[in-house]
Parts: structure tokens; C-alpha cells; sequence
């Protein structure tokens, strides 16, 4: 494979987590950028759904949402908006359980 193919292929793996950075500041409601997060995500596997996709969104979703937890309790980072738990944004682990299948998938191409 190419290396512009390459580039275009992860490009391509990164356009929904970039789609879900921008339209934070759009949804003022956090479980409706919740509700959009789901639909881009849904989307995205219908389009491209690779074998291990499943467990590394999981793995993303909980590692994420304990990581963000300790960066919070320490004070690391603050967030003005705290849907979940009274801590941070609901849709904060959903993102970045979606970047670690983006992530996941550039290393895969990387490596042919």
C-alpha cells in the first residue's frame, strides 16, 4: 500500500472523530450530542466494521471514563459540563472510545 493511500485510508478512520469534536460546540445539550455521537458511530461500523472494533470501543469507553475520573478528582482538568455523574460531559467517553478504534485502525494500516 501506498503511503498516500495510507494517509488517505486513516484520514478517512479520523473524519468521524473529527466530525464529533466539532459538533461539540453545537449541541448545548448533552444527550442529544450523546444521541449524535451514537448515530456517527453506528454509521461509521456500517460502513467499516473491522474484526476487534467491538472490544476496543469498550476498552476505550471504560479506560477513558476511569481516566478522565482520576484527572478530575486531581484536578488535572475541569469541565463546565457535567452530565455524567456530576463530573464531566456523558458523551466525553464516548468520543474517546471512538478515537481509540480510529487510533487502533491507523496502526493497522500503518503496519501493512
Amino acid at each position: 500500500m501506498s503511503i498516500k493511500n495510507k494517509i488517505l485510508q486513516i484520514f478517512l478512520n479520523v473524519v468521524p472523530v473529527i466530525l464529533m469534536v466539532g459538533l461539540i460546540p453545537v449541541f448545548e445539550n448533552d444527550y442529544a450530542l450523546l444521541w449524535a455521537y451514537a448515530a456517527i458511530i453506528v454509521i461509521a461500523f456500517g460502513i467499516r466494521h473491522e474484526k476487534k472494533d467491538c472490544l476496543f470501543f469498550v476498552f476505550g469507553l471504560l479506560v477513558m471514563a476511569i481516566s478522565e475520573y482520576f484527572f478530575i478528582s486531581t484536578g488535572v482538568e475541569t469541565f463546565e459540563r457535567k452530565s455524567l455523574l456530576g463530573l464531566m460531559p456523558v458523551w466525553l467517553p464516548v468520543l474517546w472510545a471512538y478515537a481509540f478504534v480510529a487510533m487502533r485502525r491507523a496502526i493497522v494500516i500503518l503496519d501493512k
